[in-house]
């Protein structure tokens, strides 16, 4: 069990959760949210997986630990539940080789 709480790191970096809320609250980004969506974003959650990833390197705290995966897992879900936008193909289109008409560069 020792060994086991050594070895285990965060899914990131700390730093790269604190990079993730400061790009989050950039005026850019707030603007862009707003125009996207209608509403502000949430930043509250990278904060909390930053005080997390401090609170494990600090003191190995296995609740710190286990909020910070149950975050990166609800972050991964969230990003699976979206289909993509293009349909992949198995293979080229049957015409992928043929010459370009002339009125298509018009």
């Amino acid at each position: 069990m020792a060994a086991e709480r050594a070895s285990w790191r965060p899914p990131r970096a700390c730093t790269d959760y604190w990079s993730e809320w400061k790009l989050c609250r950039s005026i850019r980004n707030l603007y862009h949210h707003y125009y996207t969506y209608g509403e502000m974003p949430s930043c509250a959650q990278w904060k909390k997986d930053y005080k997390n990833c401090k609170e494990w390197e600090r003191t190995k705290s296995t609740l710190a630990k286990e909020q910070l995966c149950h975050s990166e897992h609800e972050r991964m879900a969230k990003k699976e539940k979206h289909a993509p936008v293009w349909k992949m193909r198995k293979s080229p289109p049957p015409d992928w080789n043929s010459p370009i008409q002339e009125e298509n560069f018009k």
